[in-house]
């Protein structure tokens, strides 16, 4: 049975362009769900960015007015690659128009926008989907099942950080991410990653207490339409202040007892992209870095003490989705690969027309411990998780 799904991609620089090619992909590697995704229309205010697009993902139309989207009676799935900042009104016109929603995190450009968000989709009775792409690498997926399964035992530590280089240079350029006015910064950036991360592997969390610095305080101004936020500009460039953070740290109290750490910065030097967890248990523990995706550390207790300590597994065909991208132990998927996987798992749960995950309701869930961290900010103590949903 095939199932055709129209989609229609609002923001095409570089994360349109993944999602792009993700849905492009996801109907090759999954050939065999009898999933098509139709490229509609396409959107970019700049309409150079736009027109290539068309032509390069093959959409049937495109547009410099994000709204021609929403209202082509062809699109399905809007989804919403566009600064946080505007995620907010197109969410809420596509949800009206009764389209499913895909959306890049965090969703809203803070937690209350996230928070209206998930009340417009819900209200409208669409699916919605968020880019958490890092749920979906297979190590990632079979340590969740470790977990279910219990083989570590009765959990007890969890340690998150999440160093990014991107902004480590000082003319590094003031893209929209630097500015509080289009929301948070690197707690709203790979933040909500690492939040959304630490809720997968051991549950909710039940209270923080939480600081936050910005150690590079200007930056050359972006150039509209050109580049990425790791674009970087000279000396002598006109410069503009950042006004939001560039590195938080948080002590995390989990709803099952668990303890834990989540650290992350946009400006560290030394780590490109290390995205680490590592958790404790009763009878193991486990550790995976992004830097080696195809890799997860296992140890189970063993009363050999000469035998005792962490095996590196490499990922295979014997892992969730490892089969879909190649055949043989050892030989790794990458980044978009991960978007793939996310775009199959999206569209899927629209033609079985069930909620999949992550959905708004687990962007709201990271949300709320968001605003805990804003208010620990403020008051320098530990704050509860209370939920933002809006009635």
């Amino acid at each position: 049975m095939t199932a055709t799904i129209g989609i229609g991609v609002i923001g095409m620089g570089w994360m349109g362009e993944v999602h792009s090619r993700a849905y492009r992909q996801a109907y090759d590697r999954f050939y065999d769900s009898g999933i098509r995704p139709r490229f509609v229309v396409c959107s970019d205010n700049i309409e150079s960015r736009a027109s290539a697009a068309k032509e390069r993902f093959g959409f049937e139309q495109y547009s410099v007015d994000w709204r021609d989207v929403i209202a082509n009676p062809a699109v399905d799935v809007v989804n919403i690659a566009a600064p946080n900042g505007l995620h907010l009104e197109m969410i809420q016109a596509a949800a009206a128009a009764g389209k499913h929603v895909f959306c890049e995190k965090p969703v809203g450009k803070n937690p209350q926008e996230t928070a209206l968000c998930e009340r417009a989709v819900r209200r409208a009775g669409v699916f919605s989907f968020v880019g958490y792409n890092y749920r979906w690498p297979p190590m990632v997926q079979y340590a969740k099942k470790l977990i279910v399964e219990q083989r570590l035992g009765r959990l007890t530590h969890y340690r998150s950080r999440y160093f990014a280089c991107y902004a480590s240079n000082p003319y590094g350029v003031l893209s929209w991410r630097f500015q509080r006015e289009h929301g948070l910064g690197i707690l709203g950036d790979l933040g909500s990653h690492a939040i959304d991360m630490a809720h997968l592997i051991v549950g909710p969390i039940a209270k923080v207490v939480a600081n936050q610095e910005t150690f590079i305080r200007q930056r050359p101004l972006a150039q509209a339409g050109e580049g990425t936020h790791f674009s970087v500009g000279r000396p002598g460039d006109p410069t503009g202040n950042v006004t939001n953070e560039d590195y938080v740290g948080a002590l995390v109290s989990f709803e099952n007892g668990v303890q834990g750490v989540i650290e992350m910065c946009r400006v560290i030097n030394g780590p490109k992209t290390e995205y680490i967890f590592e958790l404790n248990g009763a009878a193991g523990a486990l550790k995976w870095n992004f830097e080696r995706m195809n890799e997860l550390a296992v140890q189970f207790r063993n009363p050999a003490d000469a035998e005792d300590g962490f095996t590196t597994i490499l990922a295979g065909p014997a892992h969730p989705y490892h089969g879909r991208f190649n055949p043989g132990p050892g030989i790794g998927i990458g980044y978009e690969d991960l978007k793939v996987i996310e775009a199959y798992e999206w569209l899927r749960s629209i033609v079985e027309n069930r909620p999949g995950h992550p959905n708004f309701e687990d962007a709201l869930a990271v949300a709320s411990v968001q605003a805990a961290i804003e208010r620990s900010w403020e008051s320098e103590r530990w704050e509860a998780v209370e939920s933002m949903r809006i009635n």
